[in-house]
Parts: C-alpha cells; structure tokens; sequence
C-alpha cells in the first residue's frame, strides 16, 4: 500500500517536473524572440524573407544562433541593449541555425553559408554572396569584422 502511494507520488513529482521544466523553456524562447525587432528601422532583425530582401541596400549579417546555445543568448542581449552601436548602414539578422522548429529557408541559408555550427555570422552583399564569416562574438567582434 506504502509502496503504491510513494510510486504515485514519485510519478506525479516526474510529471510536475518536467512540465515546469518545458515551460520554462518555452518562456525562454519566447522572451528571447521577442526582444528581436521586426521593422524597417531597427539594426538587429528576426530572420524573414521580407527582412533579408528589404535590407539590401545595406550591410548585411546573417547571425546563425540556436536557442539552447548560452553564449548567443549573451549575444543577444547584448545586440538588444546595444541597437545604436550598429552602424545605420548595417542589419544583423538573426538567423535560427538549427533548433527542431527552424524553418527550412533558415536551414537552406546555413547550408548555402557552410555553418557548421551556431554563433556564427556571415556578412553578405545585396546578391547573397558571402563577404567575411566569423564565429563567436558580440556588438564589439560585429564591428571589427565587418567591411
């Protein structure tokens, strides 16, 4: 009877566990998303077509990042805090690399680039061609590296 109780209570604790622990995740994720803008103006931009095609006339940086890595969420909130120190000529575009819900023109995008990994960025030119690529890094690396 002890031994039936102390299971249901093992499982139950299990079960409450591991749903807090995916919900955070999720809380995560998508406090993460959305301090990325999304419009015309802003220097650090979700990954969109509509995003790559209307910043050709800049400077473009595709930033290959994954959700689970921890030093592209300090990039992040660093590129989030630090929106200014982006020159006005140049867009970052944060782009998913390779997490279970990444979008197939995401997935099309590192393997045309060659990524291998996350925190990785490839500046391009308005055809597409890659320019420089690094890896790692925050505003400060974005600024030595690119031309």
């Amino acid at each position: 009877m002890y031994k039936g109780i102390i299971i249901a209570g093992v499982i139950v604790l299990v079960l409450v566990g591991g749903g807090l622990f995916i919900a955070n995740q999720q809380s995560q994720n998508a406090e993460q998303t959305k301090m990325v803008k999304n419009d015309n103006t802003s220097r650090y931009v979700e990954y969109s077509k509509a995003a790559l095609d209307q910043s050709v006339a800049k400077r473009r940086v595709l930033y290959f990042y994954a959700t689970w890595c921890p030093s592209c969420k300090v990039a992040n909130e660093d590129f989030t805090a630090n929106p200014n120190k982006i020159p006005e000529d140049v867009v970052v575009i944060r782009t998913n690399y390779n997490d279970p819900n990444t979008a197939q023109e995401e997935r099309d995008l590192a393997k045309k680039y060659g990524i291998t990994y996350q925190h990785t960025f490839v500046q391009i030119d308005g055809q597409g061609k890659e320019i420089t690529k690094w890896n790692g890094g925050k505003t400060d690396e974005l600024l030595a590296n690119i031309k």
